[in-house]
């Protein structure tokens, strides 16, 4: 069982002084909370919310933990982490690709464990759940995973040459590829919240069409925000993202269930 210490959990980068929302940042498969290091300091800077990144398991410092590879479980841990750092602020969560689904089973648990409504959430990256794919890149070998990640562009391919850089990198992403793919959606568990979503224009796994449907997850409302870029569009269009969430997050205030 990993720690379930809220500060193991959530990597807190650039405290706010008296930040109006929370913003809980779910990671992509394979990903670490330090990739998030500029979005956090970008929103940080606009004063819409105070950020913080989840720090999955098994990776940099958490890298003797073991790996979660129940993505209902890792939301259960990030839900629980969420709660008992709860002050009363407005929480909203975002995730990426991976961290798009895990976000949203975050908000769903926060509902229906503790009654805690989130305000909202952005999704970038994932194809709703409401539009299923059958995948298995969790077990294919090592050249198919490192195919993905090619295709994906998320890791320079110069980078994959070093064996010691794919011995650190291939684990954690084949254990969130599990989580990932065995996540069975459940089309009666809906949220009632606003939800964004936003996605590259090329991306290869996510298309728009799908992308749009997380309207059909939620009771509350939906937007649809469609950047230039591929799967990886965050790493050119950070400060386009954080205009897109601090103009959401202006707005955010406690909603009562």
């Amino acid at each position: 069982m990993s720690s379930l210490d809220p500060a193991v959990w959530l990597r807190r980068y650039h405290p706010v002084d008296a930040p109006v929302s929370r913003l809980i940042c779910c990671p992509h498969a394979g990903g670490s909370a330090s990739y998030y290091f500029p979005f956090s300091r970008a929103v940080a800077d606009t004063g819409a919310a105070e950020v913080s990144v989840v720090q999955y398991p098994g990776r940099q410092d958490r890298h003797r933990e073991p790996f979660l590879t129940d993505l209902q479980e890792l939301a259960r841990c990030v839900a629980e982490a969420v709660l008992v750092t709860d002050d009363g602020r407005p929480v909203s969560l975002f995730g990426h690709s991976m961290g798009a689904l895990l976000a949203f089973e975050v908000a769903l648990q926060l509902r229906e464990r503790a009654a805690l409504q989130a305000d909202r959430l952005f999704v970038s990256g994932r194809r709703s759940p409401s539009s299923p794919t059958t995948e298995n890149v969790h077990l294919r070998d090592e050249q198919g995973l490192l195919r993905e990640v090619r295709a994906l562009d998320g890791t320079g391919a110069s980078m994959l040459d070093d064996p010691d850089v794919r011995a650190m990198i291939l684990p954690p992403l084949r254990a969130d590829y599990q989580a990932l793919e065995t996540y069975r959606y459940r089309p009666s568990r809906r949220l009632a919240i606003p939800v964004t979503a936003v996605v590259g224009d090329s991306d290869p796994r996510t298309p728009v069409d799908d992308a749009g449907k997380w309207g059909e997850v939620t009771a509350g409302d939906f937007d649809l925000h469609v950047l230039p870029g591929g799967h990886f569009y965050l790493v050119d269009q950070w400060p386009t993202l954080t205009e897109v969430l601090a103009g959401k997050l202006a707005g955010t205030g406690r909603i009562p269930l």
